[in-house]
């Protein structure tokens, strides 16, 4: 465990290619990424040409790329792997589908049990989140302490996400591989100044 985590981007939920585009392409190339995930929220159709998009441009500067849950769309368009958001149910199932070097990661809340089981199952990294109050989780926010014995005990990386905050990062970056960043940008007038304020 290093003091400083990397950057783990996520588009917009029903973000569209032609918009997305240009603004990650800025972002990327300003900000060092470890991993681009793709959130849901769109028509397959729309997420398909989005999957194309995030691949070409996160391929380029050799940032791995997963999709929210969609396993057949992560095969069919040659990304990374998943990000499956409920947890530990499907790991076993996405890494029969996906083999053995595909990504799979898994949101687990702040539930200590179900990232357990989702790591035991061969999840390649476990999400906790939300990391601050937000209305967009339907779970209380996930703990310091729950970060802090993951990487005290675990070996499996763990991905902090959900209202990030300047301060919460500095308190998660020495107990967090990846620290996940998404609609606190997305949201604002300037994406990139937003990340800068964020991420420094």
């Amino acid at each position: 465990m290093t003091d400083a985590p990397q950057l783990y981007l996520m588009t917009p939920a029903g973000a569209q290619a032609s918009v997305l585009g240009p603004i990650l392409t800025e972002v990327m190339d300003r900000f060092p990424t470890a991993c681009l995930r793709i959130r849901g929220g769109a028509e397959e159709d729309e997420l398909g040409r989005l999957a194309d998009l995030a691949r070409e441009i996160a391929h380029a500067r050799d940032v791995a790329v997963v999709i929210d849950d969609h396993v057949k769309l992560a095969l069919r368009h040659g990304l990374d792997g998943v990000h499956l958001t409920d947890g530990a149910k499907a790991v076993r199932f996405a890494r029969k589908e996906l083999g053995d070097d595909a990504i799979v990661g898994a949101f687990c809340g702040g539930s200590r049990h179900e990232g357990m089981n989702a790591a035991e199952a061969g999840a390649d990294y476990v999400s906790f989140g939300p990391a601050g109050d937000s209305a967009l989780y339907r779970n209380e926010p996930a703990e310091l302490e729950l970060f802090q014995w993951w990487s005290e005990m675990i070996e499996v990386p763990v991905v902090a996400e959900g209202a990030l905050t300047r301060e919460l990062i500095n308190q998660l970056s020495p107990v967090s591989d990846f620290i996940a960043i998404g609609a606190e940008i997305w949201t604002q007038d300037d994406p990139q100044a937003a990340l800068a304020q964020l991420w420094g």
